[in-house]
């Protein structure tokens, strides 16, 4: 009977969905009053989209696939297709916008639906859009959990499931989980719906599109160097485009325009058409490849908002370090063949090493930004292997024996290959089979026998670059935010676990197996292979730090990193050769740092210790002071409040909330900002799976660092400056009483409550103030999730 029993059930459910859909009803015409102008779409309607909307849809996260950092994307409208599936066996059709269609028929084709569109006229409109903004009006208040890029969506593709949907959710109107549209910005937009929903005219487009004349100039300058004739320029083109098609690019002009460079079949002055690869060291199926600059015109959303400066000294630069050395070998063309152009160290070959990694070095922030702000970390599954806190430094090129002997790469180039030489259809067997991992882990061996024959008597700081410019940046901290993280030049918080040394081989495969490589419509097996090639290149990095310390010392350390775990499991390879520095004392992973930053670093770039959260050798976290009456006391406050096992910390463990802004309304009128960064303890980032197992939460600890740092903040606090000895003592002593949680509301700022918005726009036009060239718009998708 129990085949039976089922078959009656799934009788029942299949009979309730079909009545569902038959018995569905359109939602009604939303009634607005008339527009008594015409409304402007990029000077009225755009800016209100952008703080309200964009906010939370922009970039490949954005939900349902619905940019709104642009006409195009609007006009575009929503997919059902999630670009973030860890379950897809099979590639997806890229869905880029301005690359993989240009029109709107294109864009329906491939399962996009308008959420502009109306089927009614006059004052009258049904479209989409406006039925979430006006439910969300007739149902302001927010309630329960609001997960915007995993919960249940409804991407819905006409009235009906709509309809569906907000009966199921009545809480769901958008802004989604946030206080709604004031009355009168609601009018503006249904306004501008019910006339059309147009878009930026002749004129207004005319001038998104094309660079002002100081900019055109500097195009034209850049143009023509990267187009030369002759392999040497074609080649230098070739390697400068594959590690610059994230950034965002800004001429020394005075403008505030940004573009991108890609690759086009004309040649400049002439129309771009557009080569859409999906990776830039594709094929891209023409004799001659055009590198050409594309004026960015979305919104500057901060979560992708990368820049390179290029100005006349960059041009020079570029020329001194690919144009005027003699090559390794007779410049010539390379081709495209998958195998070759996935491989740098084969493709580059004939460019001197030296060349291509000081490139590197010069732009040490945005190379190391791209995978933490490109599309391969979004998500915990990404970001779970690394570390919530670490350091990267950088060996110097003279002391970078790859540098010297570059024959070395060539000898050990098969070991050098990535998972990326396999596309973005790579069969699940071939992922688990581990074989480019087995790969690195060859290399990575004969590389430090390599260096013990070499430097038999060890390294010494001097093979730390430190930079060549006050611009460069030798010292990175990454912060991880559970599923996204940020990168800022210097020793940002207290010492970390993990410390990164780079060297050329390793920052290279970092960036072309997780950015130029990496595909984000790929199959699973594309992004589970790459998730565990990147296990062995962190374990590099942090070797290669240990590498400096005393021999005696290493394996210590290793362990502590990767407590509970057998280190030949992640297959440790200790240098065989001594510790070239002399240690005074018995912690020389402190004392190497602060020999490094105090000595060498501090007098070339500036780079010093972060003066609230960093405990010099023999300090401790001093107490909450009583009274607050100087800098020097919030100082000691936050160092109080920064130390491990904190009780707000350690009872407040939720992924997400991991980065808050702090606003302190000081007397005199001049605010303050800080960013308050917590840092998840992990006994070891060597699982794929099971993270929940090795976290320590008494070993969380907070930095408070002045301004505002990452791209997705998790909460709001706002809090007078004669609020201050309180909101500090909650935070000291937070015992998670229904008294506690009463005073916490009083400065955290919900996501359903009435102050949101005007919030969310104070930080924002602060970060604009504070960063007017690298920020952008914040995103909210990743705000605290419970409404109350």
């Amino acid at each position: 009977m129990r085949p039976a029993r089922t078959l009656s059930r799934c009788a029942a459910l299949l009979l309730t969905l079909v009545l569902a859909g038959c018995f569905a009803k359109p939602l009604p015409p939303v009634v607005v009053p008339l527009p008594t102008r015409q409304i402007d779409y990029q000077k009225e309607v755009k800016p209100l989209l952008d703080k309200r909307c964009t906010v939370c849809h922009s970039c490949y996260n954005s939900p349902c696939q619905l940019k709104l950092d642009s006409f195009e994307g609007l006009d575009r409208g929503a997919s059902k297709q999630a670009v973030y599936n860890g379950t897809r066996l099979h590639t997806m059709e890229p869905t880029r916008l301005f690359v993989d269609a240009q029109t709107t028929g294109q864009w329906r084709t491939k399962g996009f639906s308008s959420v502009t569109g109306s089927t009614v006229s006059g004052n009258l409109n049904d479209s989409l859009m406006i039925q979430m903004l006006a439910h969300k009006i007739k149902n302001p208040k927010s309630s329960g959990d609001y997960h915007p890029e995993a919960d249940d969506l409804t991407c819905a593709k006409d009235q009906d499931e709509l309809g569906s949907y907000l009966a199921k959710h009545p809480n769901r109107g958008m802004p989604f989980g946030f206080p709604p549209l004031r009355q009168d910005e609601f009018n503006l937009i249904a306004g501008w719906l019910v006339q059309g929903a147009k878009g930026p005219d002749a004129a207004q487009q005319q001038e998104l599109t094309l660079p002002k004349a100081a900019d055109a100039r500097a195009v034209a300058q850049w143009e023509t160097f990267l187009n030369q004739d002759g392999p040497k320029h074609g080649m230098t083109a070739r390697y400068l485009y594959e590690h610059l098609f994230l950034a965002h690019l800004k001429f020394a002009t005075g403008t505030s325009e940004f573009f991108e460079l890609v690759r086009s079949r004309t040649p400049p002055g002439t129309a771009l058409e557009l080569i859409p690869s999906v990776r830039p060291y594709d094929d891209p199926g023409v004799a001659r490849v055009y590198y050409r600059f594309r004026k960015i015109h979305s919104t500057i959303v901060h979560k992708t908002h990368m820049v390179v400066g290029l100005d006349d000294a960059y041009l020079k630069r570029i020329q001194e370090l690919f144009i005027q050395p003699e090559w390794l070998q007779t410049p010539h063309l390379m081709g495209y063949e998958p195998q070759l152009s996935a491989n740098p160290f084969l493709v580059y070959e004939q460019i001197p090493p030296r060349s291509r990694y000081q490139f590197l070095l010069d732009n040490a922030k945005y190379i190391i930004m791209t995978f933490i702000h490109g599309p391969v970390c979004k998500g915990q599954i990404a970001l779970n292997v690394i570390d919530d806190h670490f350091w990267v430094m950088f060996m110097d090129p003279a002391h970078d024996l790859m540098m010297t002997y570059p024959g070395f790469i060539r000898l050990h180039s098969d070991t050098l290959r990535m998972p990326i030489e396999r596309g973005s259809d790579m069969g699940i067997f071939s992922a688990v089979s581990d074989r480019y991992s087995k790969g690195a882990l060859t290399f990575y061996q004969a590389r430090q026998n390599f260096y013990a024959a070499h430097h038999y008597a060890g390294l010494g700081y001097e093979a730390i670059w430190k930079g060549n410019r006050s611009a460069d940046a030798p010292l990175l901290t990454v912060y991880r935010h559970f599923d996204n993280a940020s990168v800022h030049k210097g020793a940002l918080g207290n010492l970390p676990k993990t410390l990164w040394v780079i060297d050329y081989p390793l920052l290279e495969r970092i960036y072309y197996a997780l950015v130029a490589g990496f595909d984000v419509y790929g199959n699973v097996a594309h992004q589970l292979s790459l998730r565990l090639y990147m296990d062995t290149l962190r374990m590099e990095g942090e070797s290669y730090f240990l590498d400096f310390l005393p021999a005696d010392k290493r394996q210590e350390l290793m362990q502590s990193w990767y407590l509970g775990l057998d280190l030949k499991k992640v297959e440790y390879y200790p240098s065989p050769r001594p510790a070239r520095i002399t240690f005074a004392t018995n912690d020389p992973k402190r004392e190497f740092v602060e020999q490094l930053v105090d000595k060498h670093l501090l007098p070339a770039t500036g780079i010093a210790f972060d003066p609230i959260n960093y405990l010099r050798a023999g300090a401790s976290y001093p107490k909450l002071p009583e009274k607050l009456r100087s800098m020097g006391d919030y100082l000691l406050a936050f160092r109080s409040l920064a130390r491990p096992g904190m009780p707000f910390i350690a009872m407040i463990n939720d992924y997400n909330a991991n980065l808050a802004y702090l606003r302190i309304r000081l007397n005199n009128g001049k605010d303050l900002v800080h960013s308050v960064v917590i840092n998840r303890w992990h006994d070891n980032v060597a699982f794929l799976f099971g993270e929940d197992g090795r976290l320590d939460p008494a070993r969380d600890d907070a930095d408070f660092i002045p301004g505002l740092i990452g791209s997705y903040p998790n909460y709001f606090f706002d809090v007078a400056e004669y609020d201050l000895p309180d909101f500090f003592q909650l935070l000291s002593n937070f015992k998670g009483t229904p008294e506690d949680l009463a005073r916490l509301k009083k400065y955290g700022i919900n996501r359903a409550d009435d102050r949101f918005w005007d919030s969310y726009d104070w930080f924002q036009k602060r970060f604009d103030q504070e960063s007017p060239v690298n920020g952008g718009l914040l995103d909210l998708n990743r705000y605290y999730y419970q409404a109350d």
